[in-house]
């Protein structure tokens, strides 16, 4: 069996604030994650920087709750397949 599954990451940003937005669609199962960076207005401005850190804290809040939401299946004995 193949399956693909697809995370597609939104990205607002302004002149020191970036916001990711990941979502996932698990066969009728949706995630969702907001990451968020800041520069500092000291730094330079660097908008790929930004991009990078709040995309990864977007998809480490999806981690966690993908793994949250496999443990739930697991204690309650929940499968869904899809």
């Amino acid at each position: 069996m193949h399956k693909e599954i697809r995370i597609r990451v939104a990205i607002e940003e302004d002149d020191t604030n970036t916001l990711a937005h990941a979502i996932l669609d698990m066969g009728g199962d949706h995630f969702n994650a907001t990451g968020s960076a800041r520069r500092n207005p000291t730094d330079r401005s660097i908008p790929v920087i930004g991009e990078e850190l709040a995309v990864a804290r977007a998809l480490n809040a999806l981690e966690g709750d993908l793994i949250d939401a496999a443990y739930l299946r697991i204690e309650g004995g929940v499968v869904h397949e899809g």
